[in-house]
Formats: C-alpha cells, structure tokens, sequence
C-alpha cells in the first residue's frame, strides 16, 4: 500500500509540473522554428518588438556570434567556435522566423495554442517549401515561350507549302503567267556594270512565283498563314470571349432550329456534317470544294444519311486495302511470321 501511495503522489508531483510549465514552452516542438527555445528568448526581445528593434538585435548577436568574429567570452564561458557557430544559426533561424509578418503570425499562434500539433507542421513546411519564385511568372513565362514557338513553328510550316507549291507544275504555270501580265518578269536585263548572272536572275524570277502565289491561293488546314490571334497566350486572354460568343451562338441555334423550326442553310449544315466526321475546322476547311458540294448534294446533315455515306467509305478503304501489295505483303507476313506466332528453329 505504501508503494502504491508513493506511485500515486509520484504520478500526481509529474502532472502537476507539466501542467504549471509556462505554456508557450509546453509548445515547443524540436524540429520546427527554434526548437525548444523561444525566438523572442533567443533574440532577447518581447513578443510586441517592433520590425526594428528585432532587426537591431539580430544585428548586435549576429556580429558577436559570427564564426569569423567569435573570440570567446571572458571568464571562458559561451563554449569555443563550434558552440558559437550553433549559437550563430540559432540567431538566424530566430530573425528568420521572426522578421516576415506571415511567419511571425503563425510562430505566436503556435505558442498560444500549443495542442495543435498538426496545424503547426503543415503552416511550418508549408512556407518552407513553397516555391521562392511566383508561380503565376512562371505560368507566364511558360506560356509566353510555348507561344513565341508556337508562331515560328507555324511560319516554318507555311514557308514549307509554299516551297513545295512552287514546284507543282500547274501552280507554278499560273504563278508564272499572273507576274508576266502584272509585269513582273517583263523586265530588261541591266547591261554593262550592272548585269546580273543567271543565278541571281533566277533566284528573283523564284521569288516572284512564291510572292504570287503567298497572295493567289488560299492555303487552308495545318499549313495555313498563321495568325497572331491563334496562338496560345492569346487563346487564354481571349478566353472569356470566346465563351460568351459560344453561349450566344448556343442560344440562338437552339432559339432558331430548336424552339422555331427552322431550315438550316448551307453553314450550318456543313457545321452539322463536320461534327459527324469529327473533324476540326481547320482540318474541314482544307477540303476541297467538290467535296463539300458532294456532301451537301447527299444531304449528309441528316444523320442516317451520314451513316450510309460513313458505311460506304468503310466499304471502299477495305477494297483499296485489299487490292494494294503493301498491304497483301503485310497480311502475308502477319500470317507466316507476325507476332503471336511460335517457331522452333533445330540447330
């Protein structure tokens, strides 16, 4: 009984001075701003210092506990340099944690509710390892480059298509023929100092044909002229736009085909017929009229005409499949050899 009673009173002494601690120090958790150690206390100031009066001490610890500066204390206490190099980042991480608004709001927080453990960790890490630059510059920053490629690669595509269509013989005849009528190729060879040689001569004619043709055809598709307008910091400024005229443009096909009934004309049914083939518009744009008037002429729009035109097509590719020798070779080694297929070779 008496073991028991010492046990109790044992028990009851520990709970008794955990409970009159001081209760910012039963908040301090090792690992997390100062340690065990109050910032305040570290830095020797109160909790309502000022920016400037927390600085000034900062400034006075640092220059007294540097490395470099460290020379001892008198009467040899304070440790040697290895002690005043740990005081040092103490000082730091003091200033640290203190000197920033944000931080300092959560560090009194902490020490004025010191049960929240959880909360505590995640402000702390939280801050620590947010990213130091802004994120929103570096969003812009990305998308500016992803633009400014995004341009040139599309001029590099369209300088491509005019390259290969000044060498097709029946734009290349038209080109030719539109500069010699606007007198672009009628010019008199220069004599004397100022004659050109052939190359030179001819260089200018190939310009010339790809300048008609730059202004004469309508390229459309992925090899189209680029705009400024289609690339992607403008499509994301231009964004909020664009939504509202595809609401309006929502509400008015449902207002007009829906609610009135009525007819739809050559736009919207080659917007019909273009959802069907899921295509996108630049790739529906680069089809050649006659093929736009077939679809029309078939009345495509209407959705099990549609399914017979798509069944016809699937028809045609597999007899175009069938009749071709690449194809023939392909199914032939597929049978004989393809994956799927096991072999023993005898050695």
């Amino acid at each position: 009984m008496a073991a028991a009673g010492g046990g109790r009173r044992w028990l009851l002494c520990l709970w008794l001075s955990v409970a009159l601690l001081p209760r910012a120090a039963r908040g301090l958790t090792e690992g997390l701003y100062c340690g065990r150690r109050v910032c305040y206390e570290v830095l020797g100031v109160s909790r309502q210092a000022s920016k400037a009066e927390i600085a000034r001490a900062y400034r006075q610890l640092a220059r007294k506990y540097h490395p470099d500066r460290y020379r001892g204390e008198q009467g040899g206490e304070g440790g040697g340099p290895e002690a005043a190099h740990e005081k040092f980042l103490l000082i730091a991480t003091a200033y640290e944690t203190l000197k920033d608004e944000e931080t300092r709001k959560d560090y009194d927080y902490m020490l004025d509710h010191p049960e929240e453990y959880y909360r505590h960790y995640y402000h702390y890490y939280s801050r620590r390892l947010a990213p130091k630059v802004d994120v929103r510059i570096v969003i812009l920053v990305t998308v500016c480059a992803i633009s400014v490629f995004q341009f040139f690669s599309w001029w590099s595509s369209y300088n491509e298509a005019i390259n290969y269509l000044a060498t097709v013989p029946k734009y290349r005849i038209q080109a030719t023929e539109i500069a010699r009528q606007q007198g672009l190729l009628n010019k008199t060879r220069e004599k004397g100092k100022n004659r050109r040689s052939k190359e030179e001569i001819r260089e200018e004619e190939e310009e010339v044909i790809k300048y008609i043709i730059k202004n004469k055809i309508d390229i459309k598709g992925g090899y189209q002229k680029p705009k400024i307008y289609d690339i992607l910091l403008f499509q994301i400024l231009l964004a909020p736009f664009y939504l509202c005229k595809y609401i309006i443009w929502y509400c008015w096909w449902f207002y007009c085909f829906t609610i009135k009934g009525q007819e739809y004309g050559v736009e919207e049914k080659l917007y019909i017929i273009r959802r069907y083939m899921k295509m996108s518009q630049s790739q529906f744009d680069s089809l050649e009229d006659h093929q736009k008037e077939t679809f029309l002429e078939r009345q495509l729009w209407i959705r099990e005409n549609y399914e017979v035109y798509k069944q016809e097509q699937e028809e045609e590719l597999k007899k175009k499949m069938a009749l071709d020798s690449r194809w023939k070779r392909y199914r032939r080694w597929m049978r004989n050899e393809g994956p799927g297929r096991l072999t023993f070779i005898d050695d």
